[in-house]
């Protein structure tokens, strides 16, 4: 069996890989990832066996926030390189069979967006209501108690035309106003723009800020916040600033838009609970393909967590919403940081085998972990504004480490961020010739991921949870596979019920387990996990 039934879209078989462009290859030297860099890996990436490459901004920028601050959102930042260029990466890539999916950061631009200038010029210019500008309260303070992400107040005094605009982040990152049909008019033609050139698709940045509270009513205080290791911004739960009714609107816009093509896909950042998250699949298709399911990112690295949470989101889903599931990303920790290294073999294991489309951070199948960075070399707004370096992105964004020679293999010359210090043993050069390496088992898992049906498309049967161990099952038209993984550092095991198990190990988190039995009881070490091909 070697292809995945045809009803299923290559988004529902496939596998995304996250590349964070500045990090991930560098071809002119100047420290800097670029696009003639992503080309020249997508013969790796094709190797490596996954099916879609999802790129962080690559647009004009100032880069404030290091590319989500977009100034022009049909053109690229001349350090990736040219248009010319990025036509080139695309064609290539979908000569290999590889599919590209931009980030399109609708929820607010550069302050330097022709926009916003226009917008900032005076309160009677056309583009004033594409922003959200407000008078101050009757006191003389910003309008409400909003606050931005990276600290301090959202609302930002312009002293040329009396009043405060927003910014959900940096005060170099004005919010549009989607409320705004001029604004979501001009937003659709960006994405009919990118479409028109063959992308395969979007994944929408902060899709649940998009639309506000009409009344601006403030935010309610969070009781459960903890200063000195919550962001500040956490101290208020934003009820009012993020996840309004009317944005489900907004997401149904960019859905038919993104269905007027062909074979195209529509993925939202939703860090919501699961059961405002489901939301975002819309009813009857019209909402997000992929909201992502960050439950991986956020839950404690606890057996009975994990599979409870698979339970609970499997029977959240709408009748026709796809899952998927993300274990790293370039604003959190990385998960070999989070979990350690032996356990980050079993977590590529679940991402892998679990029902849905998985997400796959870039290094991470190398176990790159994060990077500490001095202060006099960060870059990261958030960590900077904060004053908290605890709270910086700079470690999970370091460069992608290829060989074991100068650069590793990423620049030949000053790396924007540090390398890792174990730079000349973690690598992908290295790590290709050790089949026990962590690029290994990625890469098996992968392969078998893509040749059988049941992981792809098949469907989700819990099989237990004992202790550490938990088990699940994978099948499609009579093809059987059991997934068994211990989440802990000592031995487990579990003995499953109303389930007969028999059959034969194809891989395993350590290289040795391959082509053993298993029968009955299933017996796991520290830090072990199997995907075994069950008996017909």
């Amino acid at each position: 069996m070697t292809a995945a039934p045809n009803q299923h879209p290559w988004w529902q078989r496939g596998v995304i890989y996250q590349i964070y462009p500045r990090s991930f290859m560098d071809t002119n030297g100047d420290g800097i990832g670029d696009l003639p860099g992503i080309i020249s890996k997508l013969d790796y990436l094709e190797w490596l066996g996954v099916d879609a490459l999802w790129l962080s901004p690559i647009y004009p920028s100032p880069m404030a926030d290091y590319g989500y601050d977009v100034s022009d959102y049909t053109a690229i930042h001349p350090i990736f390189g040219t248009m010319e260029d990025f036509d080139r990466l695309l064609a290539a890539a979908h000569e290999r069979g590889l599919r590209i999916i931009l980030d399109l950061v609708p929820n607010h631009t550069s302050d330097q967006h022709p926009w916003f200038l226009e917008s900032r010029s005076s309160r009677d210019n056309p583009k004033r209501d594409w922003y959200i500008w407000r008078d101050p309260a009757p006191d003389g303070c910003p309008p409400n108690n909003w606050l931005s992400v990276f600290g301090g107040s959202a609302w930002e005094w312009d002293e040329k035309t009396g009043q405060y605009y927003y910014h959900a982040f940096l005060k170099e990152q004005p919010d549009l106003n989607w409320r705004n049909p001029e604004v979501r008019a001009a937003m659709l033609d960006v994405m009919r723009f990118w479409l028109d050139k063959g992308v395969d698709g979007f994944r929408v940045d902060v899709m649940w800020h998009l639309i506000k509270d009409e009344q601006f009513r403030d935010n309610p205080p969070n009781p459960d916040y903890r200063p000195g290791v919550d962001l500040p911004y956490d101290s208020l739960l934003p009820v009012f600033s993020t996840d309004q009714p009317e944005v489900h609107e907004v997401v149904g816009l960019m859905r038919r838009l993104t269905d007027e093509y062909t074979d195209r896909v529509l993925i939202g950042e939703v860090y919501l609970p699961v059961d405002l998250l489901v939301r975002y699949y819309g009813v009857e298709q019209s909402g997000a393909h992929l909201p992502f399911n960050f439950q991986l990112l956020v839950l404690p690295w606890e057996a009975a967590e994990i599979y409870r949470a698979v339970t609970e989101y499997e029977a959240s889903l709408p009748p026709d919403g796809w899952p998927n599931w993300v274990l790293s990303n370039h604003d959190k920790p990385r998960i070999a940081t989070r979990v350690g290294e032996a356990q980050a073999r079993v977590a590529a294991m679940l991402l892998l085998t679990l029902r849905g489309t998985p997400t796959l951070y870039y290094g991470d199948e190398i176990g790159l972990q994060d990077v500490p960075i001095p202060r006099e070399l960060a870059r990261d707004p958030q960590g900077l504004r904060l004053g908290d370096l605890r709270f910086s992105r700079d470690p999970a964004r370091t460069p992608m480490q290829w060989e074991d020679g100068p650069g590793a293999g990423f620049t030949t010359g000053q790396p924007w961020l540090p390398l890792a210090e174990d730079y000349r043993r973690r690598n992908v050069k290295v790590q290709r010739e050790d089949p026990g390496s962590m690029l290994s088992l990625y890469r098996r898992l992968l392969e078998l991921r893509r040749r059988e049906p049941a992981l792809q498309v098949g469907g989700y049967v819990p099989v237990g949870l004992s202790g550490n161990v938990m088990a699940y099952l994978r099948e499609h038209e009579g093809r059987r596979f059991l997934v068994a993984l211990n989440l802990g550092h000592t031995a487990g095991s579990l003995v499953p019920e109303h389930v007969e198990l028999r059959g034969r190990v194809v891989v395993g988190t350590r290289l040795e387990r391959e082509g053993s039995r298993v029968e009955g009881a299933i017996e796991l070490a520290g830090d072990d996990g199997i995907v075994a091909l069950l008996d017909g």
